[in-house]
């Protein structure tokens, strides 16, 4: 008799939260045996920032390898040379400027390369 109770209960908690979910908006269906089915829409899902937040660690990965390859040195002077260019050259020289982080994860990389 328990058990009975229990998926009963489980029954009227999912059919509460279908009921909670189509009151925030639903659209109709017709499945291929003719039945309409209502099904929630979906609220407005802001956009993911992992895709940013991965290109944003490439591109610090990236300078870091570079400096630590090349030298500050050699590296500032390339991105001098970049700024000099033209424009797709300058904007390239202002994604490729060394940052505090790029240049940490560069010594970082020269120590564990030693």
């Amino acid at each position: 008799m328990d058990q009975g109770q229990s998926l009963f209960h489980d029954r009227l908690r999912r059919l509460g939260e279908k009921h909670r979910a189509l009151a925030r908006g639903s659209r109709a269906q017709m499945r291929p045996d003719g039945l309409i089915v209502l099904t929630p829409k979906r609220g407005i899902q802001p956009p993911s920032l992992r895709p940013l937040a991965t290109v944003l660690l490439i591109v610090l990965l990236y300078k870091a390898f570079l400096i630590a390859s090349l030298g500050t040195a050699g590296y500032d002077e390339r991105v001098t040379r970049l700024q000099a260019g033209k424009a797709v050259e300058r904007a390239g020289a202002v994604l490729m400027q060394a940052d505090p982080i790029s240049a940490t994860l560069a010594r970082a990389m020269v120590i564990d390369l030693q």
